[in-house]
């Protein structure tokens, strides 16, 4: 395992340098965590670690893992698609022929001699690979996305071209994939109760966009609320979370500025940027010493051709980035920001709610002030149990994207029970709505994180990310083994998330685990055993360094240390 702590130089390239947003040559610097451990008791390290943190940056310890791929599992993933692909080439040959039937769209004979609208290597790899395993895939669901759901049961009897439904319902699924961190998205309970009393009296739709007459009052004590709650002067919500990034990013952004992008940001922002017309340029993952470079090129070169200095120069970056499981660097971000004059965009869809003594997020777990960052964006879909994004910032930023953000300007604006359901668990987190619930269960959430990622490294699993990041991707490289382990893991009542191409690279196939903070310790217990057992039967565990039990902290104590809002 990688151990990647803030007390390494500042440009973090040491224990977090990438190549594509992977690890660099093989066995590179990897340490295991039963080593980290012993230095931790013999020597004292944490205290040592936050006495001399890059300078002061950091507060707490910064722990990531990325464990190296090992050699015989790259050659046999290499091995499975190579011989997939020529399968694949294989019956694409005997459809040609109608020796097989196609079930997939084509062109009409009348367009054969086209340009072809879909002739490439994704529609291959869709006829081919991902249809073998396109039912670990669109489950339907039909109750409540929470700790435990109920699935409708389906079946194919044409190798997963069509589905059909049986009648049945599985109940009581384990749910390790959805991203209800909090626990927000029930249908009982105070949200749910202020959500359907706001169905009542508003209806459900708006029917105009909020320059017209879609601007509730609702909306405003929202837009209020947030604002409070991140500790901006101002703030904007939007109804839809992904539209929040790719239509707000070209009114921040034009042609003449720059933009500096995380090349593992999602593709909301990547989209965004693209949209923009500002040119576009990509440093590795959470490598500070890649965004310095970047930085220094802009500024002493300016733009091409006419070398003219740059209109502005915007950082985009993540909080949680959901398919690492890691956790932006923040502080040496925002002191590159502040160097080289740049602005900054951070995203926390994944890390508002989920990170934070308070809930407030990246900014909130180091302990920064929200005025560092210029522009906040967060999605009310994961902590909150809601729907839509939000932007905070400066009352000057905000008063202009209300008048000039697409978003804001053509989007039916939210739904009002959503803005309430939203409304009653921000104020739940933050404790005005006079309970401890939100508090409890944020640290609730902190501990349900560490204890799940540390049993699943001493079973022997690779896992990625933070130690403190609620979004935990477990690595099955091999594409046999996607389908295999979401279907294995079903059977035994655990519902998953599996990924592949494209939304990782080809071969760095992985399970995605999103712990809640309404995982009991018996529903983890029951999923780590089911885990474990299918990890042995489709022989897994791939890590060469076994963590042993964890000394860190026990897991009842708080994760957080308590202190005053």
């Amino acid at each position: 395992m990688t151990e990647c702590s803030a007390n390494k130089s500042a440009n973090g390239d040491a224990c977090h340098h990438k190549t594509n947003g992977r690890k660099p040559g093989r066995n590179g610097y990897v340490k295991n965590r039963f080593h980290l451990q012993r230095q931790q008791l013999q020597n004292s390290f944490y205290p040592k670690e936050k006495a001399s943190c890059n300078g002061g940056l950091y507060s707490r310890p910064f722990l990531e893992s990325f464990e190296e791929t090992p050699m015989l599992v790259a050659v046999l993933t290499y091995m499975g698609y190579g011989i997939l692909t020529i399968f694949g080439y294989l019956r694409d040959f005997l459809r040609e022929w109608k020796i097989e039937k196609c079930h997939i769209a084509r062109e009409r004979e009348e367009q054969k001699e086209f340009v072809p609208l879909y002739q490439d290597f994704e529609n291959f790899y869709t006829r081919n690979l991902y249809m073998r395993i396109r039912d670990s895939w669109n489950r339907p669901i039909c109750s409540v996305p929470g700790a435990k759901m109920d699935l409708v049961e389906r079946v194919s009897h044409d190798y997963n071209w069509t589905f059909n439904y049986t009648g049945n319902v599985v109940k009581d699924v384990i749910n390790l994939g959805s991203y209800n961190y909090l626990g927000f998205a029930e249908n009982s309970g105070p949200c749910a109760n202020a959500a359907a009393d706001m169905t009542m009296k508003y209806g459900v739709g708006v029917g105009s966009t909020r320059q017209e007459t879609g601007n509730l009052d609702k909306h405003e004590e929202l837009e209020q609320l947030v604002a409070r709650f991140l500790g901006v002067e101002s703030s904007m919500v939007f109804g839809m979370g992904f539209a929040t990034n790719s239509m707000n990013i070209p009114a921040l952004a034009g042609k003449g500025c720059l933009i500096l992008s995380d090349e593992l940001n999602h593709t909301s922002l990547v989209l965004g940027a693209r949209l923009s017309g500002s040119t576009i340029r990509v440093f590795k993952h959470n490598n500070m010493q890649s965004l310095e470079k970047l930085l220094r090129d802009a500024i002493v070169h300016g733009q091409p051709r006419t070398h003219r200095p740059w209109k502005k120069i915007l950082i985009v970056v993540e909080g949680i980035y959901s398919m690492e499981g890691s956790i932006v660097r923040l502080p040496e971000v925002i002191a590159l920001k502040k160097r080289y004059k740049a602005y900054l965009y951070l995203d926390e869809a994944h890390s508002i709610g989920a990170l934070g003594p308070h809930g407030r997020g990246v900014l909130d777990y180091f302990g920064l002030d929200p005025q560092d960052v210029d522009i906040l964006m967060g999605t009310f879909t994961k902590s909150f149990g809601g729907a839509g994004g939000y932007i905070g910032g400066k009352k000057d930023l905000i008063d202009y994207l209300r008048a000039q953000s697409h978003s804001a300007a053509y989007a039916t604006s939210m739904s009002p029970p959503v803005a309430q359901q939203i409304i009653a668990s921000m104020k739940c987190i933050m404790g005005e709505d006079g309970t401890t619930i939100g508090r409890e269960r944020i640290h609730q959430l902190a501990e349900n994180t560490v204890y799940f990622r540390t049993r699943l490294r001493e079973m022997g699993f690779i896992i990625y990310g933070n130690n403190d990041s609620p979004v935990v991707p477990m690595m099955l490289y091999m594409p046999a083994k996607i389908g295999a382990f979401g279907r294995e893991m079903l059977k035994r009542n655990i519902g998953v998330v599996v990924v592949g191409f494209p939304a990782t690279p080809i071969i760095e196939s992985r399970a995605r685990f999103c712990v809640s903070a309404g995982h009991t310790r018996d529903m983890l217990d029951t999923a780590l055993s089911a885990i474990s057992e299918v990890g042995d039967l489709l022989q897994v565990k791939y890590s060469q360094h076994r963590a042993s039990p964890s000394l860190d902290r026990a897991f009842n104590e708080p994760a957080y240390e308590e202190t005053e809002a």
